[in-house]
């Protein structure tokens, strides 16, 4: 049988086309820049990369596209045998804690929950209506950001702020890439044979967040209320003190939402070396660039900062540590980096090892620390696509 992931955003739209319950991906790609004369798509199938580009005014347009790719190269004979559709959905607030069959209610209340992820949720909601605009029979699944994270103390979600915020406004933190997070725990339940695992996973990339895992739940994690707390990210500034929005609108005259969209898009890697890539920013540095070398140090150090918060948060009862996302399964350098800040907790490298494992080498995952280091320290990839679609799968079935 025949289940879509898709994940799409405000002027993108990822897709992938899985056999079940073989877990088979049969077809993926990527369509960008969705609304501007220059679209264009990539397609992955047998291995090969197929180009297309023509002019796409909404998503409904890309969908078709989408469609057109899946009949045109007979990942499907017809879109009958398509049995299910799950979306990422960024936010689900409080009362989504799994993923969800999707119902007018379950759109509505995306609807609600924009005010919570402006960027993401109109992007999430135009493929949802779009898909079931063309496919008004199949079942689609909503599978949120936010709802592996759901299962953390009050103590850990609720923020130092009058209480009322949270009553009237939903003011508590949420936590973000709950799939990725679940998938890398699901995962870790396997290797360890273990079900109450604790882990501290490290889902490191142009987006960046950790989560403390405690007896194979979230216990704690780094965003809050939106994406934009925690790490320092590609362009994200991650946590900064708060009354700096108030300083920086009044010396520049720019408004609150101004300033927010500049710690989003315009902070991070980005803001202090020029570059959001990490590759980037690591070419750069290894030319003398000195924004470059401060960029790579700042995120470096915040990374173990919260490994370290997160350790003494499980009472140094540790399983795992888990480097995972882009940077967390590419970056050889700064794992060895960020675990060299860690040697005081008994973390050790293991720098043969840690200098095998990346993507775009033989082996992709593994133990990268000594066998006397106090903790293991893993790189495992990560698979969200194939977490929404297991979901998506049970659902509907």
């Amino acid at each position: 049988m025949k289940y879509l992931c898709v994940n799409a955003g405000s002027s993108s739209l990822k897709y992938q086309l899985f056999e079940m319950p073989e877990e088979k991906v049969i077809i993926s790609g990527y369509i960008e820049k969705i609304g501007l004369e220059d679209s264009f798509w990539t397609t992955k199938i047998n291995g090969e990369k197929i180009k297309g580009s023509k002019y796409l005014k909404d998503h409904n347009d890309a969908v078709q596209v989408l469609l057109n790719e899946l009949v045109e190269h007979k990942a499907v004979k017809s879109l009958d045998e398509i049995k299910g559709v799950g979306h990422r959905v960024v936010h689900g607030a409080e009362k989504y804690k799994d993923s969800v069959i999707i119902t007018d209610e379950v759109i509505q209340d995306i609807v609600d929950m924009t005010k919570f992820a402006t960027l993401h949720h109109p992007g999430n909601l135009a493929g949802i209506k779009a898909l079931k605009e063309v496919l008004p029979d199949v079942p689609m699944v909503a599978v949120y950001d936010t709802a592996f994270h759901q299962t953390m103390p009050k103590k850990n979600y609720m923020y130092p702020v009058p209480y009322e915020w949270y009553l009237k406004y939903g003011v508590r933190k949420y936590g973000f890439h709950g799939t990725s997070h679940k998938y890398i725990t699901m995962v870790m339940k396997e290797k360890l044979h273990k079900e109450d695992v604790n882990l501290i996973i490290c889902h490191v990339g142009s987006g960046a967040s950790i989560s403390a895992i405690k007896d194979g739940v979230c216990y704690d994690t780094t965003m809050g209320l939106t994406p934009l707390d925690g790490l320092m990210m590609g362009t994200r500034s991650g946590s900064i003190d708060p009354s700096i929005l108030e300083y920086v609108c009044k010396e520049s005259d720019m408004s609150i939402g101004d300033v927010t969209n500049e710690l989003n898009k315009k902070s991070g890697l980005l803001g202090i070396s020029g570059f959001s890539d990490s590759r980037d920013v690591e070419e750069a540095a290894s030319k003398g660039d000195e924004r470059a070398q401060l960029a790579l140090t700042m995120y470096n150090d915040r990374v173990a900062k919260y490994i370290a918060d997160y350790y003494i948060e499980l009472g140094g009862d540790v399983d795992a540590i888990v480097f995972t996302a882009g940077v967390g399964e590419n970056g050889i350098e700064a794992r060895a980096d960020i675990i060299s800040k860690l040697a005081p907790l008994g973390i050790q490298l293991n720098d043969e090892e840690n200098s095998l494992i990346a993507g775009f080498k033989d082996k992709h995952e593994g133990i990268i620390s000594t066998k006397d280091s106090k903790v293991d320290v893993w790189v495992v990839p990560t698979n969200e696509e194939l977490m929404i679609i297991k979901d998506t799968y049970k659902l509907c079935k």
